[in-house]
């Protein structure tokens, strides 16, 4: 019941959306009657794609065409988005100038250009503006797609730790997360990562949560190449809130058949050379909205751990940190937030979430949040970038 809720009111909130575009990019342009029904019902099969594309995903539907629907609904609503996106922007910018035609006109100017004025130069401008803001949308889209689909970028990150024993001086955590594999992004693209990964040679490794959207039994072949992920200290894996809309024991048991340490409010204590530190991993924020023992509790994570070793705790969602911090953790490694994958989301995503990526020190904890190594929803990135982070743990007395 409750997915069928969210599904009506996501198609009804779709809905509103494309009915505002069809008001004010199709009807001020006027167009011949054939025209007109072609543009109105491209509006509707542009509505239609995407919901039945979600209403697929909602309903577990797992296919072999599923694929071509989920790349259809999901490229379809990111094309939507970038159209919605710039008509608001546009109407905006109609509403700035007539503000300023009408503060001319109280202050005495005229003259108002013979374009503004003549009805039918006016309709000629507005499908022509119109038409290009349409042009700059598909541009857009296909740009966005080629970003989303390139291969991450290597991101190195320096992390000075005042506590860090020398031996631990200069260890590195390659991070991975946020695949998503299911939907769009299939076994060539985790086989890519997973390649990318091993040729960093990082000491430990880390995936910090939402590895895929789909089931065990859909996506086991999958995610398969990610048992190949090899580090000298060890594998680990923490759960985001997507494995929980997939089944979240299921993908746990499987996490560990594919050779990962699943840390559920768990912690392990890491030796070099006589020295140790202490990672930690808590189970998504949201957890125990699905399963009540799972609960994510950094606290509980980190009881019996050793005092004194640095403390490096690996959460899925920045919103995490509060209680990171009074839990006593050094550093926390996040992702979830995709930096915003695309304009204009970027604007919203970090909303609740202390930072929506890169490093910044919250008193005497560090938080690094990843732009993730995948993409969720449509196959787009604009302003983001994939990427596999490289985190070197560095021993400073000023940290």
């Amino acid at each position: 019941m409750n997915a069928a809720i969210f599904f009506t009111v996501f198609v009804l909130i779709l809905a509103g959306g494309y009915g505002y575009v069809g008001l004010r990019l199709i009807q001020p342009m006027h167009l011949p009657l054939a025209w007109n029904l072609v543009a109105w019902a491209a509006l509707v099969a542009l509505l239609l794609i995407p919901a039945s594309g979600m209403f697929i995903s909602f309903s577990r539907i797992e296919r072999w065409w599923s694929l071509a629907a989920a790349w259809m609904a999901y490229v379809s609503l990111g094309l939507f988005s970038f159209i919605f996106t710039l008509t608001v922007l546009k109407d905006l910018g109609v509403l700035g100038y007539e503000a300023w035609e009408k503060a001319r006109t109280l202050a005495g100017a005229t003259g108002v250009t013979d374009i503004v004025s003549d009805p039918e130069r006016r309709r000629m401008l507005v499908r022509g503006l119109h038409l290009s803001l349409l042009g700059v949308a598909g541009g857009l889209t296909g740009y966005s797609v080629f970003e989303a689909r390139r291969r991450p970028k290597i991101v190195e990150v320096d992390i000075p730790l005042s506590r860090l024993p020398a031996s631990f001086d200069g260890f590195r955590i390659v991070q991975i997360t946020d695949i998503h594999a299911g939907l769009t992004v299939m076994k060539p693209f985790v086989e890519t990562v997973v390649e990318m990964t091993n040729e960093l040679k990082g000491d430990l490794v880390a995936f910090t949560g939402d590895l895929v959207d789909g089931t065990v039994a859909h996506l086991r072949e999958d995610v398969l190449p990610m048992s190949k992920l090899s580090a000298p200290y060890g594998r680990f894996f923490v759960t985001g809130n997507h494995e929980y809309y997939s089944g979240a024991e299921a993908w746990v048991e499987e996490a560990k058949r594919l050779g990962f340490d699943v840390l559920m409010n768990e912690h392990r204590v890491i030796h070099r050379n006589g020295d140790r530190i202490v990672l930690a991993g808590v189970t998504d924020i949201s957890a125990g909205n699905f399963v009540p023992r799972h609960r994510s509790d950094p606290a509980a994570a980190l009881a019996e751990a050793p005092e004194g070793p640095v403390r490096i705790l690996l959460a899925h969602q920045p919103r995490s940190l509060e209680a990171a911090r009074a839990a006593g953790v050094d550093l926390m490694i996040s992702g979830h937030t995709h930096g915003g994958q695309f304009f204009p989301w970027n604007l919203v995503a970090g909303v609740g979430q202390p930072l929506l990526k890169g490093l910044k020190l919250f008193g005497s904890t560090w938080l690094y949040v990843s732009e993730g190594t995948g993409y969720w929803g449509p196959p787009l990135r604009l302003g983001t970038r994939s990427e596999i982070t490289v985190i070197t743990l560095r021993r400073s007395d000023h940290a």
